[in-house]
């Protein structure tokens, strides 16, 4: 087994092709990272729910997705993020965690050869404008190098445009 990311812009696909990618396995775990902090995303998580249908395990994680694949991986064939771009900024907004550090903790995680296939879900957030504060250039740093952490320790990467993947980086096959 391996690790799969998948990338692009918002809207572009990514969680359709990764449900339907992760679809072939038994035992499916939908690793989410949304937190329900306002009307309209709590909806949205509760169609995206009703989309994935009874055949997946949902996993609220908003914070520790590395410790969430290590306690639960024994109990998936395939166990899907959705999304690394969200779960960094969940992290960039508690002040006791060095986004960092929790950075190289899952990275250090994924690295470890396992059974369970891991399918990670990503914007890509810098094909854009520079943004204007701080906070958001680093958000947008951060993501980029979080991108390349994840990529370079993946059997696949697949770039989502216009509801298209991408081969851009071919393994082996989880």
């Amino acid at each position: 087994m391996g690790v799969v990311l998948l990338g692009g812009g918002a809207r572009s696909g990514k969680s359709r092709f990764a449900l339907e990618y992760a679809a072939r396995f038994q035992r499916r775990a939908f690793v989410a990272t949304a937190q329900a902090l306002d009307a309209e995303m709590a909806e949205r998580i509760r169609r995206h729910q009703a989309e994935r249908g009874p055949e997946w395990t949902t996993l609220e994680e908003p914070l520790d997705i590395a410790g969430v694949i290590e306690r639960e991986e024994h109990r998936f064939d395939v166990m899907l993020v959705d999304c690394l771009t969200l779960w960094l900024s969940n992290v960039m907004g508690e002040p006791q965690r060095d986004p960092l550090r929790e950075l190289h903790r899952l990275k250090e995680c994924l690295t470890v050869r396992r059974e369970t296939g891991i399918v990670l879900i990503t914007n890509e957030v810098g094909c854009g404008i520079v943004p204007d504060s701080a906070l958001a250039r680093r958000y947008r740093d951060l993501a980029g190098e979080m991108n390349q952490m994840i990529a370079a320790v993946a059997s696949e990467v697949y770039w989502i445009v216009f509801g298209v993947p991408l081969t851009v980086k071919a393994g082996r096959k989880i």
